[in-house]
């Protein structure tokens, strides 16, 4: 009997991971040997001239282990260096071939196998996950027509609108050359100086002075694809496009001050919370839309559609969702996947092409220089990370690593010998072909004059804001210029704003000790309320509630309020002075996933006050509070249970909101979910 369509589906979205199993190796329950197979006998000691003279140079057991470390570490990206990666498959929902004909978005249900890399722009590997930043979203399709890579960032715009520029704005992003700080922060004299004399960087700096900087998680962030790109169809008509991931739990973040106490508390932070997500099965969903504007056009906004420093506004370009990607298996080897995976803007499939996005222009050669500088040389398509699932064929040979081995006598084109084989492909065979645009014009260094609108977008943007976001923006502003030494660039900076908002622009001014500026923001009312967060879904999914709880607490309160979170997809950690195991009045026995020295309030979306007793009550009682605090703080929900009703009270005259108490409520477990669900009380007092 036949395969049915569904086990064909099946068998092609498991093709990556077989390919992979290829390579996979396990080392347990095995006899060390070295590189070449050869057994080793005693893996501990040196070989000496006796056992306290000179190690002997014969030891070549020992050089090999020695020389392999100290080669083990590859340069790191320039830019994007902390990353993380995990596998999972894109669904597409719907048949895309009216508008293009890439072959993995032309059928409904169709799945195709994928690779995601969350990264950081600024700091190096070492660097915290949490810092305010830039972050890339790269997606690696395994299609059946070769590897698609799009490439993104979690904001639409770019710093720049010219590539030729964009070292200049990376290396003013990069710490001082002169001390090599700050590490992964823009808080200093050359980035803010780049950003005053490069105007056209305004809108991408109200995006990155904004929540969206400090996600609160990968899972909780949207994705752009920064570039605009083509659709284009069988009959050859084209489609300007952009490329969104709509995360399936909407898009929330951390406060400032957050962000800095996590980065020092768990550097690891966003990347913990991605791989625990995937290991208890809460595989984290992104919906990708596309944004498309037909070429005729083109010329009918009032913005040049192809400025990468322009946000395409969804009221007016609306996004069509077109399919959803789910990400479902953690990498088995940081290096060899995570690390050596290479992106490349230029990875394209029939059906999706350039536009003339000067970045994305710019763009086309950096990658494969990058990727061949970092891995050794051109083979690096041939890493099993990085291997398409559809056979290749042509005439590349040699240089470093070469793992593939060609047996053809013929390594050129065109040839009798081999009857010009491999050839080419004819486009309606599903041969790539560039589009053929039509172009004309002298040869210029220039910049056209409708990208030279620098403050209307980012006026949109802050028209966009709710009052909460505008106030974390002053705020973030505030931060960032306070570490600035030049009384100069400061005052240029806030001289620069003011086209954005005079009213913002002033108070940063006052609050960074520089003249308040006396121009007027650009006369701009739209807004686009698609880009506010205050609009974003609310899912108490896999948020992260900290129980703290010591012996003696009502067991049968406690059990049915945690398995309510529990239905509702709530992570529970439960934390005390010890690991171990705290016992309820009824004998019901809670296990301690954490200590409070070994964590900290800001790890978690909310706190369950149980109390309880402890064999020092002092400290127990002096954490619970420091997590009330910083929980209360931060404008976080806090679950009150009846044993815990000491630690924090309410009365007519003091409401606390966004507090949960188990008296006051009939229905405290649903409440209390209510209330994560909402995640912020702006309005507390």
């Amino acid at each position: 009997m036949g395969k049915s369509s569904e086990d064909n589906k099946k068998d092609d979205r498991n093709r990556k991971n077989e390919q992979l199993d290829q390579f996979r190796a396990e080392n347990a329950g095995k006899k060390i040997t070295t590189n070449e197979g050869l057994k080793v006998s005693n893996n501990e000691n040196t070989l000496k001239a006796g056992d306290r003279g000179p190690i002997l140079m014969q030891d070549f057991h020992f050089f090999q282990k020695q020389m392999h470390f100290d080669t083990e570490r590859i340069p790191e990206r320039v830019v994007h260096a902390r990353g993380f990666g995990v596998h999972g498959e894109f669904e597409s929902y719907k048949s895309m071939k009216e508008y293009t004909k890439a072959g993995f978005l032309r059928e409904p249900g169709e799945k195709t196998p994928v690779f995601v890399r969350f990264s950081t722009v600024q700091g190096s590997k070492g660097s915290m996950d949490t810092a305010r930043d830039i972050r890339g979203f790269a997606v690696k399709f395994y299609t059946e027509e070769g590897n698609y890579d799009l490439l993104g960032l979690q904001f639409p715009v770019f710093v720049i609108h010219d590539a030729f520029k964009f070292v200049d704005s990376q290396h003013a992003l990069k710490p001082e050359p002169h001390n090599d700080m700050p590490t992964a922060s823009a808080a200093h004299d050359n980035f803010w100086d780049f950003i005053a004399n490069n105007q056209e960087s305004a809108h991408f700096v109200m995006w990155s002075m904004s929540d969206r900087a400090v996600p609160r998680s990968w899972r909780m962030m949207e994705g752009f694809g920064i570039n605009i790109f083509r659709f284009v169809n069988e009959q050859g008509k084209a489609h300007f496009v952009r490329f969104h991931w709509k995360p399936v739990l909407g898009v929330h973040s951390l406060l400032n001050e957050e962000s800095l106490v996590i980065g020092g508390v768990d550097p690891d932070y966003h990347r913990r919370d991605l791989r625990e997500a995937i290991e208890r099965g809460a595989y984290p969903e992104y919906e990708l839309g596309v944004q498309m504007i037909a070429e005729e056009d083109e010329h009918t906004f009032d913005f040049d559609v192809i400025d990468p420093t322009k946000l395409w506004p969804e009221e007016l370009v609306p996004v069509e969702k077109i399919g959803k990607m789910t990400l479902n298996r953690n990498v088995d080897n940081f290096f060899a996947e995570t690390e050596q995976v290479a992106f490349d803007v230029t990875n394209l499939v029939p059906g999706i092409n350039f536009s003339n996005d000067p970045i994305l222009q710019g763009r086309t050669f950096t990658y494969k220089l990058t990727q061949q500088h970092r891995l050794g040389g051109s083979n690096y398509p041939d890493l099993p990370i990085n291997k398409s699932l559809c056979p290749f064929h042509n005439n590349q040979r040699d240089s470093y690593s070469r793992y593939r081995i060609d047996v053809d006598q013929v390594n050129y084109y065109k040839n009798s010998i081999a009857n010009n084989t491999p050839g080419p492909t004819p486009r309606e065979e599903g041969g790539f072909e560039h589009y053929p645009e039509h172009v004309e014009g002298p040869k210029v260094k220039a910049s056209s004059d409708s990208f030279k609108d620098f403050f209307s977008h980012a006026r949109l943007f802050w028209n966009s804001m709710s009052p909460v976001e505008k106030q974390h923006i002053i705020e973030a502003f505030s931060f960032e210029l306070a570490k600035v030494k030049r009384e100069s660039i400061r005052q240029q900076v806030v001289d620069m704003f003011v086209n954005v908002d005079k009213e913002m622009a002033t108070i940063i001014a006052d609050n960074i000790g520089v003249n308040p500026p006396t121009g007027q923001h650009v006369p701009i009312t739209a807004s686009s309320p698609a880009v506010s967060q205050e609009n974003t879904l609310r899912y108490p999914h896999t948020l992260k509630v900290g129980v703290l709880i010591g012996n003696g607490f009502n067991g049968q309160e406690v059990k049915n309020t945690i398995k309510t979170l529990k239905q509702h997809g709530v992570f529970v950690e439960c934390i005390s002075e010890k690991l171990g195991i705290v016992t309820g009045d009824d004998g019901t026995k809670m296990k301690i996933d954490q200590i409070f020295v070994s964590t900290h309030h800001a790890l978690y979306d909310s706190i369950y006050v149980v109390g309880g007793q402890t064999e020092n009550q002092t400290a127990f009682n002096f954490h619970v509070t420091e997590f009330i605090n910083g929980a209360y703080k931060y404008y976080k929900p806090i679950g009150v249970a009846t044993t815990g009703q000491s630690f924090i009270q309410s009365s007519d005259y003091n409401h606390l909101a966004g507090v949960v108490f188990v008296k006051e409520n009939q229905d405290f477990g649903k409440e209390f979910v209510s209330a994560i669900t909402t995640r912020r009380f702006w309005d507390r007092r």
